[in-house]
């Protein structure tokens, strides 16, 4: 059995009060993602109902952390959904229900907008949303910076809890007075013993603990130690937040602003007590952040050995034949290819006409068969009418209601099935347009993208890259075509050399 096939599918069904007004049933959401579902061998272990609830912010709700237990433990591995709204209309909660999903391995499919992330095309749509939300984010956070600094420095709260042993008070910081006496003994204690486990024990066995009530740490004392808050020079607007696990960085010193404080430690014992630790810190040896290679894993040689950039080399290299080639230039082979797939009329024109037919041709099947319902309810509707006016008898109600009551069980049946198989169709062609007018966007913004980023496009649509050593193959997951053909890019010696890449003999 396939992976896809072995797939456990979760049904979301959300349905607002507006939208039971408006005639839309549960029970249809439902049905047609069941068909869904069986139409591509998944099997269906869990559904999710909200009904009459609202989509503006519903990941607190109890359904929907409910569901988030169990994508993260692997009991569902996708859910399906009618459309990105039944979801969410939260556009900050649909992104965090993305990355969530992501993290866990898990897949998100909505039949509306033919978006299905155990596909390629579905997985480059949802890292091109990501990608485009977090240029928006970027812009809203550069609005912000700029303001940060003026706030700074007319001494301003900038959000966050002030420096352990200060308060805010009327939006200035003043030292608390249970807190900072405690400041003050961390700086003797340590300028005593000189280790930072011996203070953090100290404080513990006399009963002192953090502003959150837990033991302190010496990692917490060696903050503290250096924090010049306590010496009168409060620091702020000097660290960067990344969306990465909400880790952070230092800024430039240059943004770096300064503001004078009430003092709790003497100069004299905080410097002490700084150069104490910094001399501790002067031998210890530090970890380089490693460095993001696009194509790590996906590259391979001809001879059929796996690729790798050595630590401080600018190639990727095959240890079994010795065939190089530089990053930058496959990174440059690589979007090359890609815009000409995206860009290239003849590769857009070649998509299967056939795939299209079969589209509108169920979708007016699925046309029809709606229409037809609605005909019949409306009958149905007279003839209730007609009972309850008294023009119709009971016996006749009921023999003329019994056909039509048949012919509207098999069409409400009928209708999500055909429903499910136009969302296949419509999934499989992976929303087309959409995703060439992005992929294009994508390209024209390629060399500002984060190396995070690039990759996360080069997984979601790249199987693997051959080099070999007069030409490169890339294989890719998806092509605007619908086919999944290998892209070999021929370079003649005069292309290695205008790029300045060396192949090895």
């Amino acid at each position: 059995m396939s992976e896809e096939e072995a797939k456990r599918i979760g049904i979301w069904v959300r349905v607002s009060t507006e939208d039971q007004v408006r005639g839309e049933s549960p029970e249809h959401h439902e049905r047609r993602a069941r068909a869904y579902a069986e139409a591509k061998g998944w099997t269906v272990v869990e559904v999710f109902r909200l009904e009459a609830v609202s989509g503006k912010a519903v990941m607190q709700h109890p359904e929907a952390q409910r569901m988030l237990r169990l994508v993260r433990g692997g009991a569902i591995t996708g859910l399906v959904f009618s459309k990105l709204a039944r979801l969410a209309r939260n556009t900050r909660e649909l992104l965090e229900f993305a990355e969530i999903f992501r993290e866990a391995g898990a897949d998100l499919i909505s039949l509306q907008e033919a978006i299905d992330t155990s596909t390629p095309a579905g997985r480059l749509f949802f890292t091109m949303i990501a990608a485009m939300a977090q240029w928006e984010r970027e812009e809203i956070v550069d609005r912000v910076r700029a303001s940060v600094p003026v706030r700074a420095k007319l001494g301003k709260p900038l959000g966050g809890a002030a420096p352990y042993g200060y308060r805010w008070r009327d939006k200035k910081l003043e030292p608390d007075p249970v807190e900072a006496p405690i400041r003050t003994l961390i700086h003797e204690l340590f300028r005593e013993h000189r280790r930072k486990k011996t203070v953090a024990r100290i404080l513990t066995e006399r009963g002192y603990r953090t502003r959150r009530g837990a033991p302190f740490s010496d990692s917490t004392i060696d903050r503290l130690l250096l924090d010049t808050t306590a010496k009168g020079v409060h620091r702020a607007n000097y660290t960067a937040t990344s969306e990465h696990k909400g880790a952070w960085t230092l800024k430039p010193e240059s943004e770096w602003v300064y503001t004078s404080v009430d003092v709790i430690v003497s100069e004299e014992l905080w410097d002490e007590c700084a150069r104490i630790l910094m001399t501790q810190k002067a031998g210890t040896k530090r970890v380089t952040k490693r460095t993001t290679h696009l194509f790590s894993g996906l590259t391979y040689c001809a001879c059929g050995a796996k690729m790798y950039v050595r630590t401080g080399s600018p190639k990727y290299v095959c240890e079994a034949c010795r065939t190089k080639i530089p990053a930058p230039d496959l990174e440059a082979i690589f979007k090359e290819q890609l815009r000409h797939i995206f860009f290239s009329p003849d590769e857009i024109e070649s998509h299967n006409q056939a795939a299209k037919d079969a589209l509108l041709a169920k979708e007016r099947v699925v046309e029809t068969t709606a229409s037809e319902l609605r005909r019949v309810l409306a009958e149905d509707q007279a003839l209730f009418d007609l009972y309850v006016s008294g023009t119709l008898s009971k016996k006749d109600f009921g023999r003329r209601h019994a056909p039509i009551s048949v012919r509207i069980a098999s069409l409400e049946a009928e209708l999500p099935r055909l429903q499910a198989e136009l969302d296949v169709l419509r999934i499989t062609a992976a929303s087309r347009e959409e995703v060439l007018g992005e992929a294009r966007d994508l390209m024209d913004r390629w060399d500002g993208l984060a190396a995070v980023e690039k990759r996360q496009v080069i997984e979601a649509i790249t199987e693997r890259i051959v080099v070999g050593r007069e030409d490169v193959e890339i294989a890719l997951l998806h092509l605007p075509n619908g086919e999944i053909p290998d892209q070999r890019a021929t370079r003649p010696q005069g292309f290695w050399a205008a790029t300045s890449c060396t192949r090895a003999g």
